[in-house]
């Protein structure tokens, strides 16, 4: 007998990679969501316990013969994954906007940077080499080297899912080791495609596994003697959680957390340009960057003016709307959660006294009612201690802060808890140079309004923005995933029997 009920058809599942295999672990699943739409078209398993186990085991099993790869073959598969990578781009980009939310052009923008990740961790034979002295002694060599740790992992956030994933594994394992990806279970399914094209250009199984999950999977992370170096990006109470627990269980750990971003603007500045970069800066990918303006601090009352009078008429010409659609400048936000979050941001910012210029709640776009989306907010007269001044608030909603002078600028931004990411823009090259030499964060940027470094530098905040010592990828990551061993070797002639020495040795 034929139903006549609707037939429910179940979601499609996110399964883990678990040496080579897509496969199941878990019993509890969390949805993952369209933002553009609201609805629900994947679930993903969240790891328990004993599968993260089982990708630690798999890890710990592939090290061995992995870490005694030579160098330059585990480059070879950095380089075929770099071009496979480029080959795939459609399909990695089509998955990231469709669970992050990001416009597509953003997504490519991100899979780019990661991709160049990619391509310098394709030189790890020049930046394993280790240093050499000959006749350090008589007849004495000593020689550095730097050594794969063994198994290590990775714990990124849902608003770069290719990109940061990128920042990790790729060098971790071009070093030698293996590698254990924990994505957000928010949009999984790009860095899992990643993975699997790391397998095409020739990555043994076991050396690279990717576990979806929450705090359960983390605390196994975290707590297992098998994994030696945790890295982490996130927000700072997160990432001090992860620091200090990592480092209690004797690991080695970057946690890099969040950020409160400021922009000066001097009186002297091209503010037509300034307010051009201001808008990317502010409202692209919705406001979901660690290294995003969300503050402008405007040097003089005439400054100030002209920036929300300039940012007003761009405001007006942005279109939100899904991600898939080529003329829009903002997607959604990535969940509903942080939509109403991001609200409430904005609805506490009116109730403190700061002047809403421009007011994004009520927008709606036609065919998506159901989406998570916001238009750009901007407010005027953001003062110190307002929450909206002090918060990661993480959404489309950009504050203008009025000072005197550019000592006040950077008094304020030095006060800050976080020291991530700043600008400045100006004509002046003395404001300029003493602006970078002496503000207290880690990325600055001269008329660059998103100072995120190239792939062969490092990135990395200051303060509340970064626990530990080694900053991500580029060449701290080479530190970060190596241990340095030094050797010092001496052949004796042979039949010379030499007398004992019992003073502490040197070369004299």
């Amino acid at each position: 007998m034929t139903s006549t009920l609707p037939m429910i058809q179940a979601l499609p599942t996110v399964l883990h990679l678990i040496d080579g295999q897509r496969v199941s672990g878990g019993t509890r699943t969390a949805d993952v969501f369209n933002p553009a739409t609201g609805q629900a078209e994947k679930r993903v398993l969240l790891a328990d316990k004993l599968t993260v186990e089982q990708a630690i085991a798999s890890a710990q099993a592939a090290f061995p013969a992995w870490r005694a790869t030579p160098p330059l073959k585990r480059a070879r598969v950095m380089s075929k994954l770099k071009n496979l990578l480029e080959d795939n781009a459609d399909a990695i980009c089509a998955l990231v906007t469709a669970e992050h939310g990001k416009v597509l052009s953003d997504s490519m923008g991100e899979l780019q940077r990661g991709i160049e990740n990619v391509e310098y961790a394709s030189y790890a034979p020049e930046l394993l080499k280790g240093e050499h002295s000959k006749n350090v002694g008589p007849a004495i060599d000593s020689w550095s080297e730097f050594q794969a740790l063994g198994v290590c992992a990775g714990i990124t956030p849902f608003n770069f899912p290719v990109m940061v994933p990128l920042w990790m594994w790729p060098m971790a394992v071009a070093c030698g080791n293996t590698f254990i990806l924990k994505p957000s279970e928010r949009d999984p399914s790009s860095a899992l495609l990643v993975a699997e094209l790391a397998l095409q250009a020739g990555l043994p199984p076991g050396v690279l596994n990717v576990v979806h999950g929450d705090k359960e999977a983390v605390d196994t992370l975290l707590t297992d003697p098998r994994v030696k170096a945790i890295s982490f990006v996130g927000s700072t109470p997160i990432a001090e959680y992860i620091y200090a627990t990592g480092c209690a269980h004797g690991k080695r750990v970057q946690a890099l957390g969040g950020a409160k971003n400021h922009a000066v603007v001097m009186p002297d500045a091209d503010i037509a340009n300034a307010v051009s970069a201001l808008m990317g800066a502010a409202y692209g990918s919705c406001g979901e960057r660690c290294m995003a303006i969300p503050l402008v601090v405007a040097v003089g009352d005439a400054t100030a003016d002209a920036v929300v009078e300039g940012l007003k008429v761009e405001i007006a010409k942005m279109k939100v709307g899904p991600g898939t659609e080529s003329s829009c400048d903002m997607g959604p936000l990535v969940t509903k959660a942080h939509f109403e979050k991001v609200k409430a941001y904005v609805d506490q910012g009116v109730k403190e006294g700061a002047t809403l210029v421009v007011d994004g709640r009520g927008v709606k776009v036609d065919g998506h009612e159901g989406g998570y989306f916001m238009g750009a907010c901007l407010f005027d007269h953001v003062q110190r201690g307002m929450v909206i001044y002090q918060d990661e608030i993480f959404g489309p909603v950009l504050g203008v802060v009025r000072v005197k002078t550019l000592q006040d600028a950077m008094d304020l931004i030095d006060a800050h808890e976080y020291g991530n990411g700043t600008c400045i823009f100006t004509r002046d090259g003395e404001a300029a140079r003493y602006f970078t030499d002496n503000i207290q964060v880690g990325m600055v940027g001269v008329n660059v309004p998103l100072p995120v470094p190239v792939a062969y530098h490092s990135f990395g905040g200051w303060k509340r923005s970064l626990f530990g010592d080694l900053h991500a990828y580029g060449p701290d990551a080479v530190r970060f995933y190596t241990k340095r061993k030094t050797i010092t070797q001496r052949w004796p002639s042979a039949g010379v029997r030499e007398g004992a020495v019992f003073s502490f040795p040197s070369s004299r």
